[in-house]
């Protein structure tokens, strides 16, 4: 299993990290992408939870949503947002199934704003200023954040988080994904010249970065336990699904995003 995660990360790992540096398109191409797969996933799990969301629907506005943030024009977000919830209802009137019609559009708007809204924020994020630094550190944190907390819960974990959820999550895993986001982000800050957020900020910022990071894992793991399976999907060898390495990374892009546009300025 730790063999397949090592290999699988050296496949990918590149090519993001290559998408992150040029900027776009590319990176807006390799977030597209993602989201198109994860969005495949997502409704796979909500059919084996026995649901039938508007696939062809919701795919389209997760696609729209990451080129409205390669647009660069954040004036069309609300027009997109409207757009996404007036349209969905008038679909609704056309669903076979009355009966469970509305569980069914909800299911759609998930995947829209959970996998597309959320993703957009990589695009938005490397649009700013030292954009591509910030976006190195949500990718290297987390991931940082999320491998320390697996050796750690792994090695010395003893008391168990939330069992019912995900069983292998425990209270010392957490604290090692924390320390793990702090001392990355300590490395990373004089390596990508973050002078703007002082050690103060970086301390804040390494433990939200670890909490939000888990509390995505989480969240994922109960859309999984809804679906009745353990695993997203089968496209990463040693992960699962890409949904299964997305769930941590959507909830810490956004959390940076709007640190650096509020906080950092």
């Amino acid at each position: 299993m730790l063999r397949r995660r090592v290999i699988t990360s050296l496949a990918f790992v590149p090519v993001l990290l290559a998408a992150v540096w040029l900027g776009n398109p590319w990176l807006s191409i390799v977030v597209a992408l993602a989201a198109l797969l994860g969005t495949f996933e997502f409704y796979r799990l909500s059919s084996l939870a026995g649901w039938q969301p508007f696939t062809f629907f919701g795919t389209l506005f997760v696609l729209l949503f990451i080129l409205n943030a390669h647009s660069g024009d954040v004036r069309t977000t609300p027009f997109l947002i409207s757009g996404v919830v007036i349209l969905s209802l008038i679909r609704l009137l056309w669903c076979a199934d009355k009966e469970r019609a509305f569980t069914n559009w909800a299911w759609t708007m998930a995947a829209i704003f959970y996998i597309g809204w959320t993703m957009s924020h990589f695009v938005l994020l490397r649009g700013l200023e030292d954009g591509r630094s910030w976006v190195l550190v949500v990718l290297l944190v987390t991931f940082a954040s999320d491998t320390c907390a697996f050796f750690v819960g792994r090695a010395w974990g003893r008391k168990r988080m939330l069992p019912a959820i995900s069983p292998g999550k425990t209270w010392e895993g957490v604290i090692g994904g924390i320390i793990g986001a702090m001392i990355a982000l300590a490395i990373l800050h004089p390596i990508l010249g973050l002078d703007k957020i002082g050690y103060g900020g970086l301390i804040i910022l390494g433990f939200l970065i670890s909490v939000f990071a888990q509390l995505g894992d989480l969240a994922g793991s109960m859309l999984k336990r809804t679906a009745g399976v353990k695993e997203a999907g089968k496209l990463m060898p040693g992960h699962g699904g890409l949904l299964d390495r997305l769930d941590s990374l959507i909830f810490t892009v956004v959390l940076v995003y709007y640190y650096v546009v509020w906080i950092v300025g």
